[in-house]
């Protein structure tokens, strides 16, 4: 009997259990102890980055990343509709408003359309930015690195520079990749912005079974953040605090995961990459990775017009897939909000189909979905 393929699951070989069980045998499994710390160490050198603060999730690091930036009611944030919704929430979080644009070919953010939106639709006043419809604040910038592939950062950069602009990098999706040439050769996504902020959700290349974690160019953004995390804590033992906090600190059981994850994300790499090229080899069409990146080959879009028909055929056959999300612009919560040329992103929306890409899919199981996808039947078209 054939079992049943799904779409991207934890590879959980390594030191997990060994990590778990000191950490319950410690009796610490709350939000501190020393996985935590040393999750956040280990990570931190990872990304060749200072210091980094481990968080309950990607969108808690989102949120505080927003407050890092200063941002608030009234304000404005460019923002990519072609993303997860997570991305954009925390965006509302604060009292700001989401500007939806358009994505590019690597699906990130487009930054010619970037450049046009400021360039034909704001104006510059007392040294900040507004968009002229609306008259309110663009007071920051936030890019996607969608499915593990890397946006465009060099220009991104050059143009939020000219516009003096903050960037916060959601790479979410994009734990391990990296710039291999230009500007920000050998730098990790989520390095390059002001703010960068990851995801170990249960279906990413690694996990902790929820959280995530922020990085910074200032290190005292990511003090400040991991303080905002543990209630705004500034005493203790007297209970004293001196902000609005949140309890978003990551726990010392997610951490111990984290830590035996991370030590075999580039095998993981290695092999969601041969993988990739695997199915390549059995004749799948899909979207390539941009060249200026090591991707981490999170997620595999194949291209196709009969989107819909071929995920009922896969299910029907016991393999799991999924469409892209709908585009946030056009949910009922954000249909009002601001928007500048989309296009692309519709012809993407209609056409991906992300398939199997777990890291622990054997061979057969990859020439079975690519058997599936080739040879589907008339009807299922």
């Amino acid at each position: 009997m054939e079992q049943y393929i799904p779409l991207s699951v934890p590879n959980l070989k390594g030191n997990e259990l060994k990590c778990l069980t000191e950490a319950v045998s410690a009796e610490w499994v709350s939000t501190s102890g020393s996985f935590v710390t040393g999750f956040e160490n280990e990570f931190a050198k990872y990304a060749n980055v200072p210091v980094a603060a481990a968080v309950q999730s990607g969108t808690a690091a989102l949120h505080l990343a927003m407050i890092e930036c200063g941002i608030g009611a009234g304000d404005l944030v460019i923002a990519p509709t072609l993303t997860f919704i997570a991305a954009v929430n925390p965006i509302t979080y604060v009292g700001a408003e989401p500007v939806f644009l358009d994505c590019d070919d690597s699906l990130c953010i487009d930054p010619i359309k970037l450049e046009r939106y400021l360039a034909e639709e704001c104006q510059s006043r007392d040294g900040k930015i507004y968009d002229k419809t609306l008259g309110k604040q663009i007071k920051a910038i936030l890019v996607v690195h969608i499915f593990g592939n890397g946006a465009d950062m060099e220009s991104i950069m050059k143009i939020a520079e000219s516009y003096d602009l903050p960037v916060i990098e959601d790479a979410t999706e994009a734990v391990g990749t990296f710039y291999n040439t230009g500007r920000y050769k050998g730098q990790m996504a989520g390095t390059i912005g002001d703010i960068g902020t990851y995801s170990f959700n249960g279906n990413k290349i690694i996990t902790t079974g929820g959280g995530g974690m922020l990085v910074a160019r200032d290190p005292k953004h990511v003090k400040h953040a991991r303080h905002l995390a543990t209630q705004a804590k500034s005493d203790e033992l007297y209970f004293d605090h001196d902000e609005i906090g949140f309890n978003y600190r990551m726990t010392n059981i997610q951490a111990a995961m984290g830590v035996a994850q991370l030590e075999q994300l580039e095998d993981f790499i290695d092999i969601k990459y041969n993988n990739y090229l695997r199915y390549k080899e059995l004749g799948i069409d899909l979207l390539p990775f941009s060249d200026y990146v090591r991707p981490n080959y999170w997620f595999y879009s194949h291209i196709t017009d009969d989107r819909d028909k071929l995920i009922q055929h896969l299910e029907e056959n016991k393999v799991q897939s999924r469409p892209v999300w709908k585009l946030i612009h056009t949910l009922p919560m954000y249909e009002k909000c601001r928007t500048f040329s989309i296009d692309k992103a519709y012809t993407y929306h209609k056409s991906i189909v992300n398939i199997p890409c777990s890291s622990n899919l054997k061979t057969d199981d990859l020439s079975r979905v690519a058997e599936l996808i080739k040879r589907r039947p008339i009807s299922a078209i």
